[in-house]
C-alpha cells in the first residue's frame, strides 16, 4: 500500500509532466504526495514549451474556473512555435463531428446548457433519489445472496448507468454494452498522452457509441416518449435551438458523463471508508452524516483530478500572467487538499465542515450533473453501509489507466 510520503525519486522542479509518471504504479495508486510536494515547491509550474502553467493552489484554481475570460474552448490555445497546432483531444472531436458542452464558451454553452438544465436540478434530481433507492436495494439483494460484492461494477455501474438510461430513454436491456464502449471513449480526455492504440480505441468507441444513439434519434423521433431524448428532439423541430451536431454531442456527454464518474466517485469514496474504519463506524452509527461523508469523499480522492482553461486575454493569476492563448492547468486534486484551504487536508473526515472542494469545477462549467452524482452516492454508499454490519476487502485495488478521470478498476468486497 502507498504510504504518505512522496512516492518518486522525480523532483517536482524539473520539466516532466505528470502524464510521465503515470505509469509509476505508486504514483497511479497515490498520486497526493507528489502533489503536496508540487503546491508547497512550485505552485504554479510552468512549462514555457507548451504555453502552459499547473496550478496547485485552491485560490489560483478558483480564480482559473470563476472568471469567464480562461475560456474551455481549445480554438482559442496559441501555441509555441515548434509544437503541434492542435490536440487529440481536438482532434478527436473534428473527426466524430461533435462539439461537447465541456469546451464551450457563451452564448452556445449558455444557449445549449438551459436546454438540459431543468433535468437535473437539485429538486428534479431529488425525486429521484426513491427510485435510485430501489436499484441500489436490488443489487444489494444480490449481493446478500452471494456474500460479496464488487462495489465498482455492481455498485458503482449498476446504478448510474441505469438512472441515466431512463432519464435519456435508452432502453435498459442495452446497458450491458456501455461500459467498455464509454471507458474507452472518455479517455480520450486524456488527450496527447494516449498512445496510437488508445486514441484509436476511443475514438472508435465513440462512433459506436453515436451510431448507437443516432438510430435512437431516429426511434424516437418516429415514437416520442416520456424522457430527455425525446424532450430535446421536440426542441429541435420547434425551431433552429439544437442542430444534428449539438444534439449528438450533448446525449453523448450526459450519457457518458452520467455514470463514468459516479461510479468513479462510489469507488473511490468506498474505498476510503474502508482505508479509514473510525470514519465507517462513525458514518455506520450516524447515517444522517451521509452528505457530508460524501462531500468529504469528493474532496479527498475525488473523480476528476484535473482540467484546463485558456486565456482570452492577458489575466493576471497568482503571482504570474496568464497571456492571451496560454492554457491554464487547474490541479484540482491539489487544490482540494490545500492546507490554506481545508484545515489539516490530508485527514479523510466525513463530519468536515465548509468543504468547498473543486471536484465539480466552478463558474460557468461547473458540474450540470452535479446534484444527481450526489444524490446517486449518497444512496448507494449510505445504503450499502447501513444494509451490512460488515464490509471487508478482498484485494487492494487499482486504478484504471485513466488519468483526467481517476477510479478503481473493480473493488471487490465480502458482506454480511
Amino acid at each position: 500500500m502507498a504510504s504518505d510520503q512522496p512516492t518518486t525519486d522525480v523532483d517536482p522542479g524539473v520539466d516532466i509532466f505528470l502524464t510521465d509518471l503515470f505509469n509509476d504504479p505508486d504514483f497511479r495508486y497515490n498520486p497526493h504526495p507528489y502533489y503536496r510536494e508540487l503546491r508547497e515547491r512550485h505552485p504554479i509550474r510552468e512549462y514555457p514549451e507548451l504555453g502552459e502553467y499547473l496550478l496547485t493552489r485552491w485560490d489560483d484554481c478558483e480564480r482559473v474556473l470563476r472568471d469567464p475570460k480562461f475560456s474551455s474552448n481549445q480554438e482559442h490555445r496559441v501555441w509555441p512555435a515548434g509544437t503541434e497546432s492542435s490536440s487529440r483531444l481536438a482532434q478527436s472531436a473534428g473527426a466524430a463531428d461533435v462539439k461537447t458542452l465541456l469546451f464551450l464558451d457563451p452564448p452556445d454553452h449558455t444557449r445549449i446548457r438551459g436546454l438540459v438544465s431543468k433535468a437535473f436540478t437539485p429538486r428534479t434530481v431529488e425525486e429521484l433519489r426513491p427510485h435510485t433507492t430501489e436499484i441500489c436495494d436490488q443489487v444489494l439483494d444480490e449481493a446478500a445472496d452471494r456474500g460479496t460484492l464488487e462495489i465498482v461494477g455492481d455498485l458503482g455501474y449498476q446504478v448510474p448507468v441505469t438512472v441515466i438510461c431512463e432519464l435519456l430513454g435508452v432502453p435498459l436491456e442495452d446497458r450491458h454494452m456501455f461500459g467498455p464502449l464509454s471507458s474507452d471513449a472518455s479517455r480520450l480526455l486524456d488527450g496527447d498522452s494516449l498512445s496510437d492504440e488508445q486514441f484509436n480505441l476511443g475514438l472508435v468507441a465513440v462512433m459506436q457509441l453515436l451510431g448507437y444513439l443516432n438510430d435512437l434519434f431516429d426511434e424516437r423521433r418516429a415514437r416520442p416518449g416520456d424522457d430527455l431524448i425525446s424532450a430535446l428532439l421536440a426542441v429541435e423541430e420547434q425551431g433552429d435551438r439544437l442542430d444534428d451536431v449539438e444534439l449528438r454531442s450533448i446525449v453523448l456527454l450526459l450519457f457518458i458523463a452520467g455514470h463514468e464518474t459516479t461510479m468513479n466517485l462510489i469507488g473511490n469514496g468506498m474505498w476510503a471508508l474502508l482505508q479509514h474504519p473510525d470514519q465507517l463506524r462513525l458514518l455506520r452509527n450516524d447515517p444522517s452524516l451521509i452528505g457530508s461523508a460524501v462531500e468529504e469523499m469528493l474532496r479527498f480522492d475525488g473523480p476528476v483530478h484535473l482540467t484546463g482553461r485558456v486565456a482570452t486575454e492577458d489575466l493576471e493569476v497568482g503571482e504570474i500572467v496568464v497571456r492571451k492563448g496560454e492554457q491554464a492547468i487547474t490541479l484540482l486534486a491539489a487544490a482540494n487538499r490545500d492546507p490554506a484551504r481545508f484545515p489539516d487536508p490530508e485527514r479523510f473526515d466525513i463530519t468536515r465542515e465548509d468543504n468547498r472542494h473543486l471536484t465539480f469545477s466552478h463558474g460557468i462549467h461547473y458540474c450540470l450533473g452535479a446534484a444527481l452524482a450526489r444524490v446517486e452516492g449518497q444512496v448507494a454508499i449510505g445504503s450499502l453501509v447501513e444494509r451490512f454490519a460488515e464490509i471487508e476487502p478482498l484485494e487492494t485495488p487499482h486504478y484504471r489507466d485513466h488519468f483526467i478521470l481517476r477510479g478503481l478498476s473493480s473493488l471487490n468486497v465480502s458482506v454480511k
